[in-house]
């Protein structure tokens, strides 16, 4: 009975138009991808922990953490708009335009390393840069842990997220509690999560087109995994550079990390997760219009000149990498007292 069953059902789908090639185009694409999972995923010697995370919410969205009193994490993470701030490049310190798009915050979890150059290897490590940074956020940690201690409510905070520590209000806890806070940004449930979970229908015949194109030209090679990118590191113009605009000389990429003459012009492949949220795009900042980016990526890296359909296609897929977005409700932040520094 049941093998007359299982027969049945394979007559019935056989009849559905497109049916097979539907179920083929999910098999591959599963090979490539994995949807996002709907728990906050483990990060390395840091339990997320629900205090740890309450305040790492907080100092996320202090901007105290900064000399001037101005800017936060989430200035340049802003979680309203796709986890970035939709410059070309931030503005920091003075009004100091950094030299790189900020990345999204969202799914960064999900990351090999951070920062375009790969520079930091975890989000601990990511959340100590820009608060040190002279183009960023210009403090210092002693400067940050005396006005934390200075505000009672963090000192509670702290302690209770950092049990059993004689003086858990440091500079590294401070980044252990960001990092655990930015586990929980994450997306799930985009509909191409759920077409890779088996609902076929979640995309439409040109999003599907796309998806094909999107693996049989060979976007996949760098762009793959949970966070469609992320996940290793490629030469910006492996068949042709582009132009000084959008790939500016000075900017060597991971070469300025390693030092190494094939790291020239280096970077971590962008994860692609609610691409249709983060434009501008590219380390530099300088194309605003996901078409183009597409056009871009397939000459420079595959030696592609694609159709407007195709072109169509593959922006239509990418469409379909937006998420749910995660519903934070925002922190308030403790008044100074009368040991606070003043800003800067």
């Amino acid at each position: 009975m049941n093998r007359l069953v299982l027969a049945a059902a394979l007559l019935a789908l056989a009849s559905v138009p497109g049916a097979a090639d539907d179920q083929a185009l999910l098999k591959d694409a599963q090979s490539h991808f994995k949807p996002i999972p709907s728990i906050v995923p483990a990060v390395k010697d840091n339990a997320v922990t629900h205090d740890k995370v309450e305040l790492g919410k907080m100092l996320f969205f202090d901007p105290r953490l900064s000399s001037s009193h101005l800017i936060s994490c989430n200035t340049c993470h802003n979680l309203a708009m796709g986890g970035d701030d939709n410059l070309e490049t931030s503005i920091g310190h003075g009004w100091t335009k950094g030299p790189r798009n900020a990345p999204t915050a969202l799914n960064a979890v999900f990351n090999k390393a951070q920062f375009w150059d790969g520079r930091a290897a975890d989000l601990k490590a990511q959340a100590k840069g820009p608060i040190q940074a002279g183009v960023e956020m210009n403090s210092t940690p002693a400067a940050v842990e005396e006005t934390l201690r200075s505000l009672p409510t963090y000192v509670t905070k702290f302690k209770a997220a950092f049990p059993n520590e004689a003086q858990p209000v440091t500079f590294d806890n401070l980044a252990k509690a960001i990092e655990a806070f930015e586990a929980t940004l994450i997306t799930p449930a985009s509909r191409f999560d759920q077409f890779l979970e088996g609902n076929v229908a979640a995309l439409t015949p040109q999003e599907k087109e796309g998806l094909r194109l999107f693996m049989d030209k060979g976007c996949v090679a760098c762009h793959q995994g949970v966070n469609i990118g992320g996940e290793e590191y490629y030469p910006f113009g492996v068949v042709e550079k582009p132009g000084a605009t959008i790939l500016p000389a000075k900017d060597r990429g991971r070469f300025e990390v390693t030092k190494t003459a094939d790291a020239d012009y280096v970077f971590r492949a962008g994860p692609l997760r609610n691409i249709a949220l983060t434009a501008p795009y590219f380390h530099s900042g300088k194309v605003w219009d996901l078409k183009q980016a597409v056009a871009i990526m397939a000459t420079s890296q595959l030696g592609e000149k694609l159709s407007d359909k195709e072109v169509d296609a593959i922006t239509a897929f990418l469409g379909t990498l937006t998420g749910e977005q995660p519903r934070v409700e925002l922190p308030v932040l403790p008044a100074n007292t009368d040991k606070t520094p003043l800003p800067k």
